[in-house]
C-alpha cells in the first residue's frame, strides 16, 4: 500500500512539473482598475486553491445549518 501511494505521490509530482513548465508564460489580469501580471500556472493554481476553499466553506456552511436544523425540530 506504502509503495502504491509513493507511486501516485510521484506521478502527481511529475504532472505538476510538466504542467508548470508548460504554463510559464506570463499572462495579464485585470480586475476593474487594478492589474498584475503572473505565470499562468500560478493563475490556474490560485484559481483553483480559491475554488477549492469556496467548496470547503460552502460544505461547512450547510452542515452546520442541517445539524442546527435538525436540533431545533420538535
Amino acid at each position: 500500500m506504502m509503495n502504491m501511494k509513493f507511486a501516485l505521490i510521484l506521478l502527481l509530482s511529475v504532472l505538476a512539473v510538466v504542467f508548470i513548465a508548460q504554463n510559464v508564460v506570463p499572462v495579464e489580469v485585470g480586475f476593474l482598475y487594478w492589474k498584475a501580471t503572473t505565470s499562468r500556472a500560478l493563475l490556474i493554481f490560485f484559481t483553483l486553491l480559491l475554488g477549492f476553499v469556496l467548496g470547503w466553506f460552502v460544505h461547512a456552511f450547510m452542515l452546520h445549518r442541517k445539524k442546527n436544523k435538525q436540533v431545533y425540530l420538535p
